[in-house]
């Protein structure tokens, strides 16, 4: 009986690196794509104003922060707003120039897998309220194939300019 020796070269050693490197990063991308098509799923149901859509998107424990400080919703909240303007105050959202990406984050205060969402997001209101158009980013917080926490950054500001309000700072008067 012949006995087969068996010796790893640095040559052989370096191809199976590479390919358990590979296996990692395949799932890695394949989570990351995975998150990223569940927000642009999510980011769909807004443009069509499907709060029941973003809903079954949102985790029971949902909280969404922001845009300003010391905003915060939780999910049933959420989709009553988002039920009460899609009826009444929104005729349609676009996110234009939309642009998403996914991060996985392994240390600090917020560790988790994130996707963020960089748009102008344009939107026309019912009547004759007018349209803005926004810079906005969204980053989402996405643990077992749901949204469990978003923050969302704008400038409430411009979107008043545009609709026609002054702002006038009351210490001056």
């Amino acid at each position: 009986m012949k006995h087969l020796k068996f010796r790893f070269s640095p040559l052989c050693l370096f191809l199976i690196s590479i390919l358990f490197l590979g296996c990692s990063e395949g799932k890695t991308s394949s989570d990351s794509q995975k998150n990223i098509d569940l927000v642009n799923k999510y980011v769909q149901a807004v443009e069509a104003l499907d709060y029941e859509g973003m809903g079954s998107l949102l985790d029971e424990n949902y909280i969404g922060i922001g845009p300003s400080i010391g905003d915060s919703i939780n999910k049933s909240n959420a989709l009553i707003n988002w039920e009460k303007n899609a009826t009444t105050l929104y005729q349609s959202i676009k996110y234009k120039k939309s642009r998403t990406f996914s991060v996985s984050v392994t240390d600090g205060d917020q560790p988790g897998n994130w996707v963020s969402n960089w748009a102008e997001v344009a939107i026309t209101y019912q009547g004759d309220k007018g349209s803005v158009d926004l810079l906005a980013n969204t980053i989402y917080k996405i643990e077992n194939d749901k949204i469990v926490e978003s923050y969302t950054f704008y400038n409430e500001a411009d979107a008043l300019e545009q609709l026609g309000y002054v702002f006038i700072n009351v210490n001056n008067l």
